[in-house]
């Protein structure tokens, strides 16, 4: 199951972590949230051990979303050491974004 990410513990979890980490930003009143959240889950299973792949709901959480500029959902920011190296606004499949996520897994 994909990791509930906060403003409380976005900096612990994923900005203080070395490696990739999958943050998916979206909202429970976001159609095109609900159609890509089966896939975060999908990775989340598929690159457990590899990844962090976590959720922020975006309503719940001002805080992280704005230091971002969130402001289509979903979105999606791959991060690398806590540095945003990516990022896919909108639904995409579970293949484009397998290919940017195992991109940044390689060049570890």
């Amino acid at each position: 199951m994909a990791f509930e990410l906060t403003d409380a513990n976005f900096k612990e979890e994923v900005l203080d972590k070395s490696g990739v980490a999958v943050v998916d930003f979206w909202a429970e009143w976001c159609g095109p949230c609900r159609m890509i959240g089966p896939i975060i889950e999908e990775l989340s299973n598929d690159y457990e051990g590899k990844a962090l792949v976590g959720k922020v709901d975006v309503d719940a959480n001002s805080e992280v979303s704005m230091k971002y500029g969130i402001r289509s959902i979903p979105t999606i920011l791959i991060l690398k050491d806590g540095e945003v190296v990516d990022q896919q606004v909108g639904v995409a499949t579970k293949q484009a974004l397998a290919e940017k996520i195992e991109k940044y897994l390689v060049a570890a």
